[in-house]
């Protein structure tokens, strides 16, 4: 938020001062008058452009203007330096202004005004500089008052949304907050942004603490510009602050960052609670992994009705997650237990809440293992079927243990342990194919899936049966197995199945 500083209509409504606008609106460019004024300066210079600054207000007497003066020239001057209006002390040199500097003016845009023979120039600066130190000393008046009403407001139940909406209160703008995984936490004024441009706010907030982005950022969302500022330190970001806003001036910056402090504060002792929550959850989920809700059930008061569904999330942050979670709770009543343990995060919900499982892990990019339904009793075993999903679940995204069971028990035991036993058993095999391109392996494997039927084998491999036999003798004795056997034949089918092509 800006603040508002003097402008030249400002000066102009000075009574004392007596001005006059020579300058009519027809000729003036809108808003030529309600630009800031940064100063007053005074100059008889017939160029006096290398000595000016930007956004003032020049006074002269005309002195300058003698028969041969370029008058259209000298307001073109100081037009291209950003001179903002033009004031002619009369009476001085000249009586009236000059119908010259009239015209010129008028064709510049450049506002035009009197100044009375009674008025000195340094009046005119001084009334000025009066004005700027007034708005000073009201923009830090503003800031102090902002400060007590923020400290007052961190005293509230709910310190943190009640400063907040202080703060929104005193800049006169949107202030919303976003936690650690990018979502809203507060807004103030609530409907003040439509939901499409609150999404993709939420987007760009997002990917500033996704990139661990101290420093405010400002973007433009449907024409409307936005400020944001994170919370906490490079690598541990709490959260963003967002206000609906294109500037700031250093009093209400000094505002901002009070409330960035506060705000960091609030969240670092949610998160010491969070932890300390954490750490109990922690302990009762092994009490649930004892089959026995009773201890945690006692100490919480509740947990999701069954039947449930045992999540584990591989890699998850734990403490964004939670956040998650606790939304839905205080938003849509969904009751959830979570905890944190060697395993990963450990998550329990309601069958009939299992798709929120699939929006943890879209929202956070995570790996997470799903339990078939189960009831409390057997929890242990919903835990371990969660843990047997994640460990086939390579991407983010949901991975069911319904849908893991419907595959077979070899790819079930197929642990890299496995894999590494297959392929050696296999070696000599491999090796002899290797030295003599054989095709002993491609043989035995064509075999195998023809139910050991040796003349429906040789004929999809186009060899005849007794080629095919005296192969199947050959790799039974380079394996050291007799493959006339079912157990044999049953573990060189799993040995193909487990090792690596």
């Amino acid at each position: 938020m800006a603040a508002d500083q003097p402008t030249l209509r400002t000066l102009l409504r000075r009574r004392d001062l007596g001005l006059h606008l020579v300058s009519t609106d027809e000729e003036l460019p809108a808003e030529s008058l309600e630009r800031p004024l940064r100063w007053v300066h005074s100059s008889d210079l017939a160029d006096p452009t290398p000595f000016l600054a930007e956004d003032l207000a020049l006074l002269t007497t005309g002195t300058q203007f003698d028969d041969t003066a370029d008058i259209d020239a000298y307001v073109a001057r100081l037009a291209d330096r950003g001179v903002l209006g033009l004031g002619f002390g009369t009476d001085v040199y000249r009586a009236g202004v000059p119908d010259e500097l009239v015209t010129a003016c008028a064709a510049r845009g450049m506002p035009l005004f009197e100044v009375p023979y009674r008025t000195p120039f340094i009046a005119v600066a001084r009334a000025h500089s009066e004005a700027i130190a007034a708005q000073v000393y009201a923009r830090r008046s503003w800031a102090l008052d902002a400060q007590r009403a923020l400290a007052l407001a961190a005293l509230r139940p709910h310190g943190l949304d009640a400063i907040l909406t202080e703060l929104a209160r005193r800049l006169g703008v949107w202030t919303g907050m976003f936690d650690a995984a990018g979502s809203l936490m507060h807004g103030h004024p609530r409907d003040a942004i439509g939901p499409a441009s609150l999404e993709r706010l939420a987007d760009r907030v997002g990917d500033v603490l996704t990139r661990g982005l101290e420093t405010g950022q400002s973007l433009t969302l449907d024409d409307r510009t936005f400020m944001l500022f994170t919370v906490g330190r490079g690598g541990n970001l709490r959260g963003v602050i967002a206000l609906a806003s294109d500037t700031l001036d250093p009093e209400a910056r000094s505002v901002v960052t009070s409330v960035i402090a506060m705000a960091g504060l609030a969240l670092e002792q949610s998160e010491q609670l969070a932890r300390s929550r954490r750490r109990l959850h922690a302990q009762l989920l092994r009490s649930l992994l004892a089959d026995d809700p009773t201890l945690p059930r006692r100490v919480l008061g509740s947990l999701p009705p069954a039947p449930i569904v045992v999540a584990v999330a591989g890699d998850a942050p734990a403490g964004p997650l939670a956040d998650w979670w606790e939304r839905h709770r205080v938003e849509h009543g969904t009751a959830v237990f979570l905890a944190e343990s060697d395993d990963g995060v450990t998550m329990c919900v309601s069958a009939s809440d299992e798709e929120l499982l699939d929006e943890a892990a879209e929202r956070f990019g995570i790996r997470i293992g799903v339990s078939a339904p189960e009831t409390y009793a057997a929890f242990s075993r919903a835990h371990a079927q969660a843990q047997t999903a994640l460990r086939q679940q390579s991407a983010a995204g949901t991975a069911r243990y319904a849908d893991a069971v419907g595959t077979s028990i070899l790819a079930a035991l197929a642990t890299d342990e496995a894999r590494l036993v297959a392929e050696s058993r296999l070696a000599p095999l491999r090796e002899h194919d290797l030295q003599t391109g054989g095709q002993l392996e491609t043989s035995v494997r064509v075999w195998l899936e023809h139910d050991a039927r040796a003349e429906a084998a040789a004929e999809s491999l186009g060899v005849h049966r007794h080629t095919l036999r005296s192969r199947i003798t050959q790799a039974g004795g380079l394996l050291g197995i007799d493959l006339s056997s079912f157990p044999a034949r049953a573990e060189l089918w799993a040995l193909l199945q487990t090792a690596r092509d």
